[in-house]
């Protein structure tokens, strides 16, 4: 198998903390500057998989770095450089912990709610006589909280309010902005034909100011499918379900093989056939949306490239 970039432990100029989240290992620099290293790592379910995706990385930094530019104009981001495939540079942000969630349409995590009878979810009622993938009215937000470990939990727009997570007035402002870049996120799908089935965004204040933070229109915060098989499909022209091109296709690998992030299940083996096609489809879906063709860089020496590129950028703008 490929190199792969599992963990890093970097020592940058000025470097006053470091932070090892699920796939990113995050390093503060003073207390203005983030240097964000996309890691190979992959996670479901909460869960980091204990094998790791070739470019998966890569992909996933600069398809970030790309939407980041393409919504700026919607709402500032903390992205200033991407120094390197890898990583990406820019501000440090107060977070809102909080996850903004908006969902287009009823698959995965909603769809199992549903199924199980439920409706309603985060606060917000879903209608009866909904089937599976079936578009809302409406693109939906079902926030969650933003966990530093464990799992994320379901919260709602009145709770994040009690709780302090955020002011009605911001709250407000958010649900504003993220169903706007919800929007530019489907339309510049939809060019690419693809569907914007769900995302995830995360938000921060800096100088007073609410900016967008994170990644943003990944695999790894968002749903896609294919434009002609799900209009296919929900339309009944063809019974076949709608093509994936997410991460959505690991999770239902991991429940095939009885594993969905409970206590007490067993992690099944990750084979070579399956990281092979997760970095194929991370691959494919960077093409798919960019319309661009991706170009692997050299992954042989992985952690001295960084650092050595991270190093130069923070020594040039010191």
């Amino acid at each position: 198998m490929q190199p792969t970039l599992a963990t890093t432990d970097f020592h940058f100029p000025g470097q006053t903390a470091v932070y090892h989240g699920k796939v990113r290992d995050v390093y503060t620099v003073g207390d203005q500057q983030l240097v964000s290293v996309a890691t190979d790592r992959i996670s479901a379910f909460d869960v980091i998989l204990p094998r790791q995706i070739p470019y998966k990385g890569q992909v996933l930094n600069q398809l970030a770095a790309h939407f980041l530019t393409a919504t700026k104009d919607i709402v500032p981001n903390w992205l200033a450089a991407v120094p390197d495939p890898n990583v990406s540079i820019g501000a440090k942000a107060q977070p809102f912990k909080i996850e903004m969630v908006v969902r287009g349409c009823l698959v995965g995590y909603s769809w199992r709610t549903y199924q199980a009878g439920s409706r309603m979810l985060c606060g917000v009622p879903l209608p009866d006589g909904l089937k599976e993938y079936n578009r809302f009215p409406e693109p939906i937000i079902t926030p969650s909280t933003k966990a530093d470990a464990g799992h994320d939990e379901d919260i709602s727009a009145e709770e994040i309010i009690n709780q302090g997570l955020a002011t009605a007035k911001e709250w407000e402002q958010l649900s504003k902005l993220a169903l706007q870049l919800f929007a530019r996120g489907q339309a510049m799908a939809l060019e690419r034909g693809l569907i914007l089935a769900d995302t995830k965004y995360e938000f921060g204040t800096l100088g007073g100011q609410i900016i967008l933070i994170d990644e943003v229109h990944t695999p790894d915060s968002s749903r896609y499918f294919y434009a002609d098989s799900y209009e296919a499909f929900v339309s009944g022209a063809n019974r076949e379900e709608p093509r994936h091109l997410s991460k959505e296709f690991v999770r239902e690998w991991l429940m095939e093989h009885d594993f969905s992030g409970q206590n007490g299940q067993t992690m099944p083996e990750i084979t070579d056939d399956f990281v092979t096609q997760t970095s194929e489809r991370y691959i494919e879906l960077y093409e798919q949306l960019t319309g661009q063709k991706f170009e692997p860089v050299d992954i042989s020496n992985l952690l001295n490239r960084i650092e050595t590129n991270v190093t130069n950028y923070l020594e040039q703008h010191a």
